[in-house]
């Protein structure tokens, strides 16, 4: 299994969009596929039409419970087609920051109850908050990789050294083998000479930072850019993914070919499994 968190604490730059449709095009593939929503806001969890129902007597465990409750990730995944399993959010989510302040260990919740996980997953992807706090350090802490969404504007690399001193300090501190693995171009606008030339900062950029034994030093700007399309930003409003609301379209197209970019990445250490997709969930 290889785990995944897709982060960016600027937002708006398509995080969600990518962590929903990167899941979806993997699981299309016939990889097995897990997408965790760490995010308060649960637009992942919106985006697919999962999540607890107002007013519903037995909801489902969200991640909430997940950090805070002690209850496995088996009993949060939920069924999105096939091959694609969810462990949804809640609002709830942005009180772990202080519920947990206390916690020993806190910061590797997430890390133990993937391990503790029986399903057997070929990717884990998780769609992180917008911050770097406790929710995303237990991100970080669980996962092998980082995917970056990246909007190609001058404003792109604003924050970014943060976010990779925040890598390395995990890297350091309590993940060894975190990395930060990709670089996704987002909204892009391939029309526009600014597109191409932000992508050649951003490429200039990861480059020179490249420098010894970093937890970059081996990130890859994946060819394919995700274009501007109004079929991705039209998908969440009926809670699917762009594969299933508008198959033919652009961004259907993107995360397609952004998949087999991933597939390719990861050929060496995943490969789908032939026997049957997904274990049956918890009751």
């Amino acid at each position: 299994m290889r785990s995944i968190a897709i982060i960016n604490q600027k937002g708006g730059v398509g995080k969600t969009t990518s962590a929903v449709n990167l899941s979806a095009a993997l699981a299309e593939a016939g990889y097995r596929v897990g997408l965790i929503d760490l995010d308060p806001q649960a637009h992942a969890s919106l985006h697919l039409g999962v999540g607890p129902a107002p007013g519903e007597a037995d909801p489902k465990p969200t991640t909430y419970q997940l950090l805070t409750g002690d209850v496995p990730l088996d009993e949060v995944w939920q069924p999105v087609g096939e091959n694609l399993l969810v462990a949804s959010s809640h609002i709830d989510l942005a009180a772990a920051e202080v519920e947990l302040a206390g916690v020993v260990g806190r910061e590797v919740i997430l890390r133990d109850a993937l391990a503790e996980m029986k399903q057997d997953l070929d990717f884990v992807l998780i769609d992180c908050p917008p911050s770097l706090g406790i929710l995303t350090l237990n991100a970080l802490s669980a996962v092998d990789d980082v995917f970056l969404p990246l909007q190609p504007h001058y404003l792109a690399l604003h924050g970014l050294s943060k976010l990779l001193q925040t890598i390395d300090l995990v890297r350091r501190r309590l993940n060894d083998r975190l990395k930060l693995a990709g670089v996704v171009r987002c909204l892009y606008e391939s029309g526009t000479r600014l597109a191409a030339e932000v992508s050649d900062d951003v490429a200039a950029f990861f480059q020179e930072a490249a420098t010894g034994n970093t937890a970059w030093s081996d990130v890859r700007l994946f060819e394919t850019p995700i274009r501007r399309n109004i079929r991705l930003a039209e998908a969440p409003s009926h809670e699917q993914s762009i594969f299933q609301y508008a198959p033919q379209s652009a961004g259907a197209e993107d995360y397609a070919q952004l998949a087999k970019e991933v597939i390719a990445l990861y050929a060496d250490v995943v490969n789908p499994s032939a026997k049957s997709s997904i274990l049956p969930l918890a009751a």
